[in-house]
């Protein structure tokens, strides 16, 4: 009877640890960085924006965000995407809560060099940016899409189911539109992408987007942007990059921008939804 008491506890105990071993750990935010990655942008674009990221995360400011949260940590993930099917992760989930791992997840983000995909699939972004939060290992008080793009959806779902999705999983999606006309392909460009963020891309208690209208304001806006999301505080304005808030009711559907807006450019341009 004494061996099988000790042998059920053995067993509990083991169970006990088992699952302490995978519990998830907890953070202040779950992060994905998306990052547009289509042929739109030049290598020289790719490499702005890699090291824009790359130099935000392990800026002091950035750094005070995170160790300045509730739990004092949090998890990112940077993911690349274009057309619908064509995203990579490039930096899989780390844990940041110090300078020391800030470094770490900065050094493996150019540790290698990016490359260009066709077509601009938002929706496929977001789609893959929401599965990454499944068994990640992390356990975040808040879940966060880092969605940066320089034109509409044109390939995939529409944007707003995917973004719907990601808002009913309390996800909240934020947006960094380029809108800098600097890529070697325009055909499916559009002159207001910040108000097409902000009704058909971004969504989420709190979410906002910050226009980028020049690639010289990329690194500030980026730091800025990381800094709003992971302390909720406002860093003092520039004047140069505003930060664009959701709409919150509004007044019906009369100045809703055409979510399929990027989706009837590629019809016009090749007679095609696919």
């Amino acid at each position: 009877m004494f061996s099988l008491k000790l042998a059920s506890i053995a067993v509990l105990l083991f169970f006990a640890l088992w699952r302490h071993a995978v519990a998830e750990t907890e953070v202040d935010v779950e992060l994905v960085l998306a990052v547009d990655v289509s042929r739109s942008m030049s290598a020289g674009e790719l490499e702005i924006q890699r090291r824009g990221y790359a130099e935000a995360i392990r800026d002091p400011q950035v750094v005070k965000a995170i160790s300045e949260g509730l739990v004092g940590r949090i998890a990112v993930t940077y993911l690349e995407w274009a057309g619908d099917g064509n995203q990579r992760v490039v930096v899989p989930w780390m844990e940041i809560a110090n300078m020391d791992d800030a470094q770490s997840f900065s050094a493996r983000l150019v540790a290698t060099s990016g490359f260009t995909m066709r077509y601009t699939s938002i929706s496929g972004a977001l789609l893959t940016a929401t599965r990454l939060f499944e068994g990640n290992g992390f356990a975040g008080l808040k879940k966060v899409i880092d969605v940066s793009g320089d034109g509409p959806n044109n390939q995939g779902v529409p944007v707003e189911e995917a973004r719907d999705l990601a808002l009913g999983n309390k996800i909240v999606i934020n947006g960094l539109p380029l809108m800098t006309n600097e890529g070697g392909f325009s055909r499916f460009s559009i002159p207001n992408l910040d108000k097409y963020y902000t009704d058909c891309v971004i969504g989420g208690p709190g979410s906002f987007s910050l226009p980028v209208r020049s690639w010289e304001e990329f690194p500030e806006a980026v730091r800025r942007k990381l800094v709003l999301e992971l302390a909720g505080y406002e860093m003092p304005e520039t004047g140069r990059i505003p930060v664009v808030k959701v709409q919150s009711g509004g007044d019906g559907n009369a100045d809703k921008f055409d979510c399929l807006i990027g989706e009837r450019l590629r019809l016009q341009w090749d007679g095609s939804l696919q």
